[in-house]
């Protein structure tokens, strides 16, 4: 099938590559033609586990290009996927502009080719209720004759570190349209990918247009409960994770997304619960628990860092302060709404110096902070005279590192754990001073 995929950041570069690696003739656009230029000469833009072998492997067999010729990529696909940015306004809404730009630019190439044949256009990028409409508005306007279209919701479930895994064996895919025609051509686009026993959900596309929103917000939720849930862990002397693995057994509550720490972060979730939590107030019907759910998010990194100034007794002016992991979470070099910029932005205002390390998100470091703050080469290197070691990121290198040098290098023995890496009591019996979330600091007597 011949795919146009509108938009080359990260939902678009994923979509198009994986879409190439089951044979469709995928052409990618984007209008920075520096993207274009580093795509085409085979230079990946993002870091995602896996993306760069297909990717190389498809555009060696010419089964994906990029290019900034968005007439030719909609005139020859029968399906034209919108994967456009939707920052949040100030008021947390989602800002549509990119996509309805692009919407009205389809709508003047149909409307120059009026014989170009029935095309589908679909909603990939993550958008609010009525977004289809106005989508399919944003075209018509263009049209003076009857050319044939639909648009269709198509919400993308990609978790940042397994995409690749997700697009090609996807656990669902949701289909928003009342169209059987547009149905039945995206049923046969995904059909090789989807395993034995999994879904393809047919849904009307303002339900498809509320999934998204909703799965991500109720994501959110579980994070921002078990960390509200660690504070009071810390208060009575319980241990989070304990508790955790004690509701997760229950399958209806089920073991992911339950784990304490600085909260959530990323391109979906912050933008998402914002975006819903602003709809849902211009419909009159307010979403109290998910105004709880922001809160508790941005009130729990607070904490963490409260933790930080209460052990150095206020006094962090000459502290030298290492930092691991910079990208939100593991196996992605996605910095946007990460919670180390709190912890390393108040560590700059009491005067700490700072070295971070990531092994793949050094550049958002950079680009935020200039020469404030130092970079490491490694892990351990961050250590060399560190006062403190914060963890923001489990990356699996971190998890079994050789606490004999740590602590060799470090001034003092002192680690703050945002993930809960490690285990208290071990960290006590190796002359730490260890401060979790969820649990008790424990004091070394070596």
């Amino acid at each position: 099938m011949n795919i146009a995929i509108i938009g080359t950041g990260y939902v678009g570069l994923v979509t198009g590559v994986c879409l190439a690696e089951r044979g469709n003739d995928v052409h990618c656009i984007d209008i920075n033609p520096r993207i274009v230029e580093k795509l085409t000469s085979g230079q990946i833009t993002i870091y995602e586990p896996g993306l760069d072998d297909i990717y190389q492997r498809n555009l060696k067999k010419g089964r994906i290009k990029f290019s900034g010729n968005l007439v030719e990529a909609v005139l020859r696909a029968e399906v034209i996927f919108l994967c456009l940015p939707t920052p949040p306004g100030e008021d947390g809404s989602a800002d549509l502009k990119y996509i309805l730009q692009a919407a009205g630019e389809i709508g003047k190439i149909f409307a120059r080719n009026p014989d170009a044949g029935y095309k589908v256009i679909v909603d990939k990028s993550t958008v609010p209720v009525g977004t289809s409409e106005k989508v399919d508005a944003a075209i018509r306007g263009h049209l003076d004759s009857r050319f044939e279209f639909d648009v269709v919701s198509n919400p993308e479930f990609l978790r940042e570190g397994y995409a690749v895994e997700d697009f090609l064996r996807p656990e669902r895919v949701v289909i928003g349209s009342s169209s059987e025609r547009a149905v039945a051509i995206l049923q046969d686009l995904y059909e090789p990918f989807i395993p034995a026993g999994h879904p393809v959900i047919v849904m009307d596309e303002k339900s498809a247009e509320v999934t998204k929103y909703a799965a991500n917000s109720f994501l959110a939720m579980k994070i921002s409960y078990m960390n509200d849930l660690s504070n009071f862990c810390e208060a009575v002397g319980a241990d989070v994770e304990k508790v955790r693995h004690g509701i997760g057994s229950d399958s209806r509550i089920g073991k992911t997304y339950l784990n304490p720490g600085l909260g959530y972060g990323g391109s979906c979730l912050p933008k998402d619960v914002k975006a819903l939590l602003k709809s849902a107030q211009d419909a009159g019907t307010p979403l109290s628990i998910l105004q709880s759910v922001e809160d508790i998010n941005q009130e729990q990194r607070k904490r963490f860092f409260r933790k930080m100034e209460k052990h150095f007794k206020g006094k962090l002016e000459g502290l030298r302060v290492a930092v691991w992991g910079v990208a939100f979470k593991p196996n992605t070099d996605d910095t946007r709404e990460a919670p180390v910029f709190y912890i390393v932005d108040s560590l700059l205002a009491g005067k700490a110096s700072i070295v971070v390390f990531d092994p793949e998100a050094m550049g958002g470091a950079r680009g935020r902070y200039g020469d404030r703050i130092e970079y490491a080469e490694s892990s351990y290197g961050a250590l060399q005279g560190a006062d403190a070691l914060v963890i923001v990121t489990e990356w699996n290198e971190f998890r079994k590192p050789d606490f004999g040098l740590m602590k060799s290098l470090m001034r003092q023995p002192v680690v703050f754990d945002g993930r809960n890496i490690y285990d208290a009591q071990r960290m006590k019996k190796l002359g730490f001073l260890y401060h979790s979330v969820g649990r008790k600091s424990v004091e070394s007597h070596i």
